[in-house]
């Protein structure tokens, strides 16, 4: 019984896909063939559009877990331990330094096999 309903969700989620691409698709023809109205509605009527098909898309079974997977990541990012503004500061500077160096060096072999090959050239 459980892959018969495991199959209708799956129809259920394929119309709720196309009732998603029907959505978009009926805001990008408004924005299209309503090119004579003030631009002010047309973007409201595109928002009211893309939010009734984001409305749709989360109640897909990927939908839902596309949500769960953003509920989780603002679990995790209240579990971050943020650098303090100092050791922001300092590993800023590290990388400043490193990338300053390594463009340094970059140019110096660049400039150095530019020359090596004008003088092979001649």
């Amino acid at each position: 019984m459980s892959a018969n309903v495991e199959a209708k969700e799956f129809r259920m989620d394929g119309l709720k896909w196309l009732l998603v691409a029907i959505l978009v698709g009926a805001a990008v023809a408004v924005n299209t063939l309503f090119a004579q109205y003030p631009l002010l509605y047309r973007s409201l009527a595109i928002l009211a559009l893309s939010l009734a098909a984001v409305a749709v898309a989360v109640k897909t079974a990927k939908g839902d877990a596309f949500w769960n997977l953003l509920r989780d990541a603002q679990t995790e990012v209240r579990r971050v331990v943020w650098p303090t503004r100092p050791e922001a500061m300092q590993t800023t500077l590290i990388v400043l330094v490193f990338v300053v160096i390594m463009a340094i060096i970059l140019w110096a072999l660049d400039a150095g096999l530019g020359w090596a090959a004008s003088k092979i050239i001649g």
